[in-house]
């Protein structure tokens, strides 16, 4: 999630910053085709889809931040809401609001969720399969939002991304005291008068480390998870990414990346050596997408529609590779 004053509009100008020069399409990369969407939503009652998690099935489960609920949405387009959580007298956020943000889902089908509020319950929560209340696991700093979320099933621990405090918490999968596991200044949110006030942003744990965007800056960082657990040095892997918010892997190509640029409308595949080429537009759908979910040949994009105010959807396209020449 970007941040927005309110649910009301605004102007994509909060994160403007300079795009790399993008690179042309080398053979044997993977493209997406078939743009389709599968579901729209209702702006008016919340449902902006923030973030995604897969099902074995195939289908999606997307926080809808602004109608604190998460919900089911097949690969057709049924849709389910599966928990909401708990109503928050006097939200203090910098989005005016109570928002549901990050979501990891576990192997068992348990669900954890960030919910952001400016009060005690702000944390992350989680969501049982059985159909129970939702239930907090983790208190994080209430002058914090945090935003990304990814599960290591193996370590057994969380990873969230607090966009306002520059930091990764990392929080034991049964819940505890959370850790500042990862800080620094690449973390942190701008400064500048064209700065959003939101850092560190999607999270998602791939190949034994952290990966995470910062908004403000337009950069996608890598960070080692070394052999004891703690924080290795962070690394920036691209930069030139406007609006960034969340992002996923491409399957069977390493380290390649499909981002969401929330304010450009677009969806960008983003190389290992740090260049990126525009592979979805607001021609084929997209209303301000916020996250990217990857599963074999086929590619997931929740829009919020936050700034546009028109059409909060899920899009599905396939992604394949390229023939060589």
């Amino acid at each position: 999630m970007s941040r927005l004053p309110r649910l009301a509009g605004v102007t994509a100008a909060a994160l403007a910053l300079g795009l790399l020069a993008t690179a042309p399409a080398a053979g044997g990369e993977p493209s997406v085709s078939d743009p389709r969407i599968v579901a729209h939503f209702n702006f008016a009652k919340g449902q902006t889809p923030e973030n995604i998690a897969l099902e074995p099935d195939g289908s999606a489960d997307l926080t809808f931040a602004f109608a604190r609920q998460v919900a089911k949405v097949t690969r057709k387009g049924d849709k389910r809401i599966l928990a909401t959580l708990p109503d928050v007298a006097n939200p203090d956020t910098p989005v005016g609001a109570a928002v549901v943000t990050g979501i990891a889902r576990a192997e068992n089908g348990t669900l954890y969720v960030n919910y952001v509020t400016g009060t005690s319950k702000t944390g992350i929560w989680r969501i049982a399969p059985d159909g129970s209340a939702p239930k907090q696991i983790a208190k994080l700093p209430r002058d914090g939002f945090p935003n990304g979320l990814a599960l290591d099933e193996r370590r057994g621990v969380l990873y969230a991304a607090d966009s306002l405090r520059g930091t990764v918490w990392r929080v034991p999968r049964k819940g505890g005291t959370p850790t500042a596991w990862a800080t620094g200044a690449a973390l942190d949110p701008g400064t500048g008068p064209e700065a959003s006030g939101f850092g560190v942003n999607g999270l998602r744990f791939h190949h034994n480390a952290v990966w995470v965007s910062n908004s403000d800056a337009g950069t996608l960082l890598r960070i080692p998870v070394r052999q004891g657990g703690s924080a290795g040095r962070i690394e920036t892997r691209a930069t030139g990414l406007t609006g960034i918010d969340d992002f996923g892997f491409v399957e069977r190509h390493r380290d390649t990346v499909l981002a969401a640029l929330i304010t450009d409308n677009e969806v960008v595949r983003v190389r290992p050596n740090g260049t990126h080429t525009v592979v979805l537009t607001e021609d084929d759908g997209l209303s301000n997408p916020t996250s990217v979910a990857v599963r074999g040949r086929s590619v997931y994009v929740p829009s919020a529609a936050y700034f546009t105010q028109k059409d909060p959807n899920l899009l599905l396209a396939r992604v394949h590779q390229r023939a060589r020449r």
